[in-house]
């Protein structure tokens, strides 16, 4: 059964969506994450369950998270998508708290050539997990902010937020 949940935070409301699992702390492992406005975010739909309770232990973590004292989520996932975009996403999984790789780095990283710099730029558009897989952490190759599906203010204050408490 899909559940959902709509949880205030720094960056706006987020769209909490998951999956009931015997496995996952708390119950639900999380299919998506999204905010307002959100290129490819999810959408309610009517076979949904509003179910705030099936996310307490996702928004501690979350509440953690945005208070500086979590720096790596310990969420089960409801993990879709090609093969090269689960591995493009675990490589974001690997990307430590505080820190940035490029586009191209996260293309070595999965064993990808060069040339597919633009093929990981839209695996990682298409990562329905913002926040807990930290797509923020990407960067152009020059240090610019490129590309974040919740708009390039909320990756800049994610950056800020992991920065501030990283040197803290």
């Amino acid at each position: 059964m899909t559940v959902y949940a709509t949880i205030d935070s720094p960056l706006g409301a987020l769209l909490l969506v998951g999956e009931e699992s015997a496995s996952a702390k708390g119950g639900t492992a999380l299919a998506s994450l999204s905010v307002p406005g959100q290129k490819g975010g999810a959408t309610v739909q009517d076979d949904w369950l509003e179910k705030a309770e099936a996310f307490e232990e996702i928004v501690t973590q979350l509440t953690s998270y945005f208070d500086g004292r979590l720096t790596r989520f310990d969420i089960e996932y409801v993990t879709r998508g090609s093969e090269f975009q689960r591995r493009v996403w675990q490589a974001l999984e690997a990307i430590p708290y505080g820190t940035t790789l490029s586009y191209g780095d996260i293309a070595a990283r999965i064993g990808a050539p060069r040339a597919a710099v633009r093929a990981v730029g839209t695996a990682i558009g298409a990562n329905p997990l913002l926040v807990v897989r930290p797509c923020h952490r990407v960067i152009g190759a020059s240090g610019a902010l490129t590309g974040y599906a919740g708009g390039l203010e909320r990756k800049r204050r994610l950056l800020d937020l992991e920065n501030t408490h990283r040197d803290a």
